[in-house]
């Protein structure tokens, strides 16, 4: 399961250093950072998000406000405080707070969150499996065979599905579309990419933190974040 996740702080390098950490969980999807509280609520009800990372003082609107805004939604998030301050735990967990994270972020700590959130969240509804993926082109629906596909990838505003033969676009997100695929063998290589198993190729690196994957038929290098290229290794030489 891939979640959906804002975070909004009014400090930049807050916002880097929780994204970093969070980078190192494949299941986390950033879609987007906000540095006051009132444009986080504009993302909330734009993007709806799985889970929202927010800081306590803030100008304008501090993070309880906003807490207790998003707890009025029809499909409220998981609201995790992420702050400097110990002293507003309580107000926090008035208002169905998941966790309260103290700065400096600790790993240890974090991955005690996420382990709560899985499972608080887990499920025992197995994904529908798909035999074709449905693409809508002006007037007709053509049908994709998943094998067929070498990767999507996902930029600001479409989703692209990449075959050998031509590329579609899709109204999907690339989480729903990992969803619909969970069967299929697509590996996240990188936050924007999903990427066929089967049609690896090879993996490479520029650096100790640069690597990429290539995919039969094509010269077009992709980025594989640097925290799974050992689970892909693993993956592809089972």
């Amino acid at each position: 399961m891939t979640y959906k996740t804002i975070i909004i702080d009014d400090e930049r390098f807050s916002r880097e250093e929780l994204a970093f950490l969070l980078s190192t969980y494949k299941e986390i999807e950033i879609i987007a950072e906000a540095d006051s509280a009132e444009g986080g609520l504009l993302l909330v009800a734009k993007y709806e998000p799985d889970i929202v990372f927010v800081d306590i003082e803030m100008t304008g609107m501090n993070g309880i406000e906003f807490a207790r805004i998003t707890k009025q939604m029809k499909k409220p998030p998981i609201i995790i405080f992420a702050t400097a301050f110990p002293n507003y735990a309580l107000d926090a967990f008035e208002t169905n707070a998941f966790d309260y994270l103290l700065k400096p972020f600790e790993e240890k700590r974090l991955k005690e969150t996420m382990t709560r959130i899985h499972s608080t969240t887990k499920t025992s509804v197995s994904p529908s499996v798909i035999l074709k993926l449905a693409v809508h082109e002006d007037d007709r629906i053509i049908y994709i065979e998943p094998s067929s596909i070498l990767y999507i990838s996902r930029n600001d505003r479409e989703t692209v599905i990449r075959t050998a033969k031509r590329e579609f676009t899709s109204k999907y997100t690339l989480k729903e579309l990992e969803e619909k695929l969970s069967n299929h063998h697509f590996f996240r290589t990188h936050k924007s990419f999903l990427v066929n198993v089967h049609q690896i190729v090879e993996v490479s690196t520029w650096s100790s933190s640069i690597y990429h994957v290539r995919v039969n038929g094509i010269s077009e290098q992709i980025p594989l974040s640097r925290n799974y290229v050992k689970e892909l290794r693993e993956l592809l030489e089972m």
